[in-house]
């Protein structure tokens, strides 16, 4: 990352820039972006200007920011994922989805209580970025965002690091890295059209509309899962 000699830049023209540098990928590492000192260095500013664009860019969910991990442009990782790896081999579909079950509707029925409109804004780019049926790696990326926006949106502490850990411990299992591999396009398309209803339930503050629209998403993912365990049985017969 070579040092950037143009003009000193305002925080608002520092966070565009370094929304096109995430967008293109230039300064992220594993998706975790470069220290503050860094970032500072290569865009010539100060690293108090610097923390104030990334403000900018946190507030609008551009990045996520955790204390002792770091910056990301992408969902960080849970705090104890290392010592769910080992739950992680003794977990099924079954029991990940019967926890999301009980934990996701709720999280959207306080998303749509708790949401700012920035919130339900960036609810709203992040539910289009799953219409898109062509590239099933950008689906991935887009639906692990959206749901963890709406996480994060719930603003419950305890609720999310609840989240985190489940989502680590999906991230481990080997099912989870298949999944794109049998969700076929007219799947993708339910499921993104579920996410519609789930962001415009959150949008117009329907916190009951929000829950069943969460519980009828995850319902439709965890028969997906049920079907592909089925199949997989039948083709190793």
């Amino acid at each position: 990352m070579t040092k950037n000699t143009q003009p000193v830049l305002t925080e608002t023209e520092l966070a565009e820039r370094l929304r096109g540098a995430i967008r293109q990928g230039d300064i992220l590492n594993d998706g975790r972006m470069p220290p503050e000192r860094a970032l500072a260095e290569h865009f010539g500013v100060s690293r108090a200007r610097l923390r104030l664009a990334l403000g900018l860019l946190q507030e609008d969910g551009t990045i996520y920011r955790r204390h002792g991990q770091g910056t990301f442009a992408t969902p960080p990782p849970a705090t104890n994922a290392d010592s769910l790896r080992h739950l992680a081999r003794q977990v099924t579909p079954s029991d990940i989805m019967e926890v999301r079950l009980e934990v996701e509707p709720a999280l959207a029925a306080l998303a749509a209580d708790r949401a700012r409109p920035q919130e339900v804004e960036r609810l709203d780019q992040l539910m289009r970025a799953t219409l898109n049926l062509s590239d099933p790696d950008a689906y991935e990326a887009a639906d692990d965002k959206f749901h963890y926006k709406i996480a994060e949106t719930a603003r419950n502490p305890l609720f999310l690091t609840v989240y985190e850990s489940i989502r680590a411990v999906r991230s481990e299992v080997a099912w989870t890295s298949r999944r794109r591999t049998y969700h076929p396009p007219e799947t993708l398309q339910i499921l993104g059209e579920q996410h519609m209803t789930l962001a415009e339930a959150i949008a117009r503050r329907d916190s009951l509309g929000a829950a069943a629209a969460m519980e009828q998403h995850l319902l439709t993912v965890s028969k997906t899962l049920l079907r592909e365990r089925v199949r997989k049985i039948e083709l190793d017969l």
